[in-house]
């Protein structure tokens, strides 16, 4: 069976450079890898021609000679483990492919997990009053936790002995096992089945928390919610998280916010709108309004004749930036009530205003009714 072209193989022209060609043999070394295609003969054997390719075409002296006498040019220069090495920095890229699979280098695989590791972040909803976002307050997380045990300190073993070496891993929480494949041996890495990856056993476990070296905890703290936050703002609490194991760190506690509704209030950003509804006669003749906002009320003066849905703006009376870049404001809409109930004297008041004015109270109406006549007699 005839080989397949080195050029087509990785998908270059022959005036491939160093950095593209590197590029491409990652790409199809990546894409064929053992590790992510277990059991697929097909993808072992484009894997080995990648190899092989990649180091042919990596050496100069070995790609001038593909390129002018073909495979019989390089007859017995690829295509095995004994041949790794012999390209240019071939040693170099395939150790880096190894290492996306967690190798570190060589022909060992598996991700090491024997230092210290930071603990996992916890997640807390927390509600807070419209006003609380706009002004700041002093609010208290409550909540459980998994923490290290006080008792025997996170060490799992009974106060006054200690945790003993795994004699299976020596310490390391690993256990290392060599694989054959058609590449050569690769070293393969896995959490040690008697300690559970943790390096130690305990032969005499704490009481108070059964060996495991953590217990449930209930946890009260102080948080100080900044002006001018909003739902989904998210507070950061240094080190509040689930405990780190082997000695490495706490992660933290994300107080994360909802800001309830307010029964006047709507925020858009850092302004603050409300409607205000008024009278007919205070829209007609015009008036001073007490207007609440965040902070209290404030009056403000309407223009005669203030039509409904008129929106005035009050500077600086919105939320404030919590980064300090200024204040928003509040914007009022002005919304003219109708009255629903009328006396027969209020009534009769109104018709003679409409008359005095010219008006006719039922020509809006006719007026709409012959649009309508107009609009489907055509």
């Amino acid at each position: 069976m005839s080989k397949r072209d080195y050029y087509e193989i990785l998908g270059v022209s022959k005036d491939v450079d160093e950095q593209e060609l590197k590029r491409a043999y990652r790409k199809q070394a990546m894409k064929y890898h053992p590790d992510r295609n277990p059991d697929d003969p097909e993808a072992e054997s484009k894997f080995k021609e990648a190899n092989e390719a990649y180091e042919i075409l990596s050496s100069p002296e070995k790609k001038a000679r593909y390129d002018q006498y073909g495979h019989a040019g390089v007859n017995g220069n690829g295509g095995g483990p004994q041949g790794f090495g012999g390209g240019g920095g071939f040693e170099d890229i395939f150790g880096d492919i190894f290492d996306m699979f967690g190798g570190g280098g060589g022909f060992s695989s598996g991700r090491r997990r024997s230092g210290p590791q930071r603990g996992s972040d916890i997640q807390y909803e927390m509600s807070i009053t419209f006003e609380e976002a706009a002004f700041g307050a002093e609010k208290t997380v409550e909540f459980y936790k998994q923490d290290n045990c006080g008792t025997c300190h996170g060490s799992g073993a009974k106060p006054g002995t200690d945790a003993k070496s795994c004699s299976h891993c020596n310490g390391t929480g690993e256990v290392r096992y060599a694989q054959r494949t058609p590449l050569g041996q690769i070293v393969n890495v896995r959490p040690c089945e008697h300690c559970h990856g943790e390096g130690k056993i305990v032969e005499e476990p704490c009481t108070a928390c059964s060996g495991k070296g953590k217990v449930k905890k209930h946890k009260k703290i102080k948080v100080k919610v900044p002006a001018g936050v909003d739902t989904g703002s998210a507070i950061p609490l240094r080190g509040e998280g689930e405990p780190g194991t082997k000695g490495g760190p706490y992660g933290d506690l994300y107080v994360v916010l909802r800001v309830l509704p307010h029964r006047l209030f709507v925020r858009d950003g850092y302004d603050v709108i409300c409607e205000m509804p008024i009278t007919f006669v205070q829209a007609t003749l015009g008036d001073e309004l007490e207007v609440p906002t965040l902070e209290g009320k404030v009056k403000y003066k309407i223009a005669e004749g203030t039509q409904s849905g008129t929106v005035f703006r009050l500077k600086n009376k919105g939320i404030v930036h919590p980064k300090g870049y200024g204040k928003g404001d509040q914007y009022v809409k002005v919304i003219i009530e109708v009255p629903k109930k009328l006396s027969d004297k209020q009534k009769e008041m109104l018709k003679q205003f409409a008359a005095a004015s010219g008006e006719d109270i039922h020509e809006q109406r006719r007026s709409f009714f012959e649009k309508v006549k107009d609009a489907f007699s055509s």
